[in-house]
Order: structure tokens, then C-alpha cells, then sequence
């Protein structure tokens, strides 16, 4: 029962929805099937499926809120999930920045669900691990990764006459791969709505080159270097910086597009004008739902536009203390960029350092979010358009908008893993300027 049909999760909802004697009522049914793999050492250590599916019933009386959720069904499972979200909102205290749920809304449907990725077996997830550690045996290389594939489902209702439904898929892969001495690691990951265009045969051959080349890395002082951040390495720090893309933390001074004087920076040339970020549903291999977490349609929306801030996320209490338009929270984050690939920018590197990925990466300071952080898995040094040896991993400390103003140049949008499952992410490889390393790493 995990991924209802539409007509099974409104039934459901209806029923709650009708039960509720509050001022307003909203239901919510998720479900999931979730099958996974993971392997190290070149052996799979576990394997599974995971189902679930949960209701949850959230009522207001006046400004008092009470939520419950559950994973039963039937009539009477129901009626007691609804008496006790009733029985919490009595209780409850107020919520001066309540705002009521809203009424009957159109959402364009998005094109988030694949059969071939919802239909995976565990012959499938099998012969992924086979096609990772076979290779990595044969060249003594040692394997370890995890596959997790998903089917999912939501759908919400509320007494003001809103309706959703919407299925999605995605699997993600990632896979490490070291030298059987362990002074050589090599990386890589694919995150896709669509199981059909994952190739781990070609995908592992990436790690198993890094690993046997990063082997035997040279110490390069720390300093500020020409960088080739590969679109996994580039989406840790960018995405961090878009959490900041509130309007309501940059007019209370809280974000590093908070103005001195109040305000924010809105509209202002923040970064290189080559800087584009938007918000789109329907981009095509990054789709996601096409309504936010209050139950309004998303659009397609710049976030920078040639560098300057084009919207910030208004909620529907700041936006109506504000006086501005509702801005919702978006599902995907998209940055446009050209159609060079990571190797094109390479041969276009008179010198400096590609990084395969970043780690462990915090913040520093979240007025200029300034940032520091580790790379892993595979770093080298560029010379004349090509990798001439492997270099020690760095800690670097750096700001995301400092980076974006120092832009040599921007490859083809990547899909890559984002900050949760419900959250797409497409970045490209981009060779970045002065790039601030500030000591060596020992690991690999």
C-alpha cells in the first residue's frame, strides 16, 4: 500500500478532512519504496527494501495548532489521529505567525516519475555491485558504495477545498574507490529520476582512473589557486549559500543579503554576470513537485539573473507583513552554465588544481558565508591542459559569492545529489580564480 493511486489517497483524505471539527483541517499521505545496496571491501554487505507510508493531520482552532501522525488506515485509526491533532491544538498556545491554509489551487503537473526506476529488483541493485567491484577486483583496486532507488508518493487535502497527488522516482549512486594501499582514492556518484541512464560499467571506470592516479600525492603549498571544481565538489558549497535566499533573514540582518542599513539586496549585482540560478519544476532531469510545503503552485523563476538577485523566497507571513507577493520555497536549484565538459576545461587550464570533490564543509561566517571544508577523492594538479600529478587534499576556506565573482569559465549542468531527496540539484564544473586553500589534509 505504500504508492497509492490518486483515487485510494483522496479517499482517504476525504474521510479525515470530514471528521475534523476545527476551523480548518490538512491532511497528508506519504509513501515510499525504497530498495538499496551497499557494498566495501568488494562485497555487498547489506541489501534491503524498506516500505512506508504515513498520514499526518495537522488542525487549527483560531491560531492554535495540534499535529499527529500515524500509519493505520482504518475508520478508527482515523478518527483517533483527528481527535488527538484536536486535543494538541487545545492545548497548544498561540501562533501569532499562523497563517490559515489555503483554498482550492491548479498545479501543472511535472514529469517526476520513471517506470524503469520504480519497477528496480533486487537482481537489478545486485548487478550494480557486480558491475562496481568486478572491475576494481580485477585491477586490485578495492570498492565500496551504495545504490538507493525510491518510488514515492504525496498527496494532501485541507477543508478549504486544496487537492494534490504526485508520484516521483530517483535513484543515487555513489562509489569510493581506494588502492589496495590506501594512498589512492578516486570518486564518483550519479543521481538520476530515470535508473535507464545509469551506466555503473562506464561510471565506476571514473573512480578506478582517480585512484590508481591519485596514488603517491605530492605536497603543493597552500595558497589561492586556479581551481576546477567537478559539479559534485561546486554543488556542497553553492548549495549551502542558496539557504540564504530568505527574505525574511535578509531583513532581519541575518544573511549576507542583508543590506547595512535594513533591508536587502534585492535586485543588486551580487555576482559575475554570468551567474544564473533559477527555480523551474518542469527543467527538464531535475523535475520536482509542482506545489510547495503550504500548498501553492511553483513556477518557473530566475534567482539570480547576470549575477543580480532576482527574488528571494518570501513565506506567506513575511510576504503579507512585508506587502510583497508570496515567494515560495522552491523544490530544485538550477545554475546555467555552457556545454564544456570537465575534461574540455581541463585542456583549457594553463595551471591549476581539479578538485573531484568537497567534504565536511562548515560554516564559518554566515554574513559573507564564508566556508571551510576539505577535498577528497581525487585532487590533481593541472599543467599545460593536462593532469600531471597527483597533489595532497587541502582544507580551504572560502566564500560561495566570493567564488562566483572570480568565474573563468562554466561547463554543461550536472545533476547532482542535493541537500535531501525531495530537492534536485543541477550544477556545472566551473574553473574558479584565487580559489583559497589554507592547509593540507592527510587524507586520501
Amino acid at each position: 500500500m505504500s504508492i497509492m493511486t490518486e483515487s485510494e489517497a483522496r479517499t482517504i483524505l476525504e474521510k479525515v478532512v470530514a471528521l475534523s471539527t476545527a476551523d480548518e483541517c490538512v491532511a497528508q499521505l506519504t509513501g515510499s519504496v525504497d530498495g538499496n545496496i551497499r557494498f566495501a571491501l568488494n562485497n555487498v554487505s547489506t541489501s534491503g527494501v524498506v516500505t512506508n507510508t504515513e498520514l499526518s493531520v495537522q488542525v487549527a482552532f483560531g491560531r492554535r495548532v495540534g499535529t499527529t501522525t500515524i500509519n493505520e488506515f482504518s475508520d478508527a485509526a482515523l478518527e483517533r489521529a483527528v481527535r488527538r491533532a484536536e486535543d494538541l491544538a487545545r492545548l497548544a498556545p498561540e501562533n501569532p505567525e499562523f497563517m490559515p491554509a489555503v483554498g482550492p489551487q491548479t498545479y501543472r503537473p511535472t514529469a517526476t516519475w520513471s517506470d524503469a526506476t520504480a519497477a528496480v529488483t533486487p537482481e537489478q541493485r545486485a548487478e550494480v555491485a557486480r558491475a562496481s567491484i568486478a572491475p576494481c577486483r580485477a585491477e586490485n583496486l578495492i570498492a565500496a558504495g551504495f545504490l538507493d532507488d525510491s518510488a514515492s508518493f504525496v498527496a494532501f487535502a485541507n477543508s478549504n477545498g486544496a487537492f494534490g497527488y504526485q508520484r516521483a522516482t530517483g535513484m543515487d549512486y555513489t562509489c569510493t574507490v581506494r588502492t589496495e594501499d590506501g594512498t589512492g582514492s578516486g570518486w564518483v556518484g550519479r543521481n538520476l529520476k530515470d535508473i535507464s541512464g545509469f551506466d555503473p560499467a562506464a561510471d565506476i571506470q571514473v573512480a578506478m582512473r582517480k585512484a590508481a592516479a591519485s596514488a603517491e600525492a605530492r605536497a603543493l603549498e597552500p595558497g589561492k589557486y586556479t581551481v576546477i571544481l567537478e559539479p559534485a565538489a561546486a554543488s556542497g558549497l553553492i548549495t549551502f549559500m542558496t539557504r540564504y535566499f530568505d527574505a525574511r533573514q535578509a531583513d532581519e540582518g541575518r544573511s549576507f543579503l542583508s543590506k547595512a542599513g535594513g533591508g536587502n539586496k534585492l535586485g543588486e549585482q551580487v555576482f559575475d554576470p554570468r551567474v544564473n540560478f533559477i527555480n523551474d519544476p518542469w527543467h527538464e532531469g531535475a523535475e520536482t513537485l509542482p506545489w510547495d510545503g503550504d500548498g501553492l503552485p511553483r513556477e518557473r523563476r530566475a534567482l539570480v539573473e547576470d549575477g543580480r538577485i532576482a527574488n528571494l523566497n518570501y513565506s506567506r507571513y513575511w510576504a503579507d507583513r512585508q506587502g510583497q507577493p508570496v515567494v515560495g520555497q522552491p523544490g530544485n536549484l538550477i545554475m546555467l552554465g555552457g556545454t564544456k565538459s570537465t575534461t574540455d576545461l581541463v585542456r583549457e587550464t594553463e595551471r591549476g588544481i581539479l578538485v573531484t570533490r568537497t567534504w565536511y564543509i562548515r560554516m564559518v561566517d554566515p554574513q559573507t558565508v564564508l566556508l571551510t571544508g576539505l577535498t577528497r577523492d581525487g585532487t590533481f594538479y593541472i599543467e599545460n591542459g593536462e593532469l600531471r600529478y597527483p597533489v595532497k587534499n587541502f582544507r580551504f576556506n572560502e566564500s560561495p559569492v566570493i567564488m562566483l565573482n572570480n568565474i573563468d569559465d562554466l561547463g554543461r549542468p550536472v545533476r547532482v545529489a542535493g541537500n535531501n531527496s525531495s530537492f534536485t540539484v543541477m550544477i556545472p564544473p566551473m574553473r574558479i580564480r584565487d580559489f583559497t586553500f589554507t592547509s593540507l589534509s592527510d587524507a586520501v
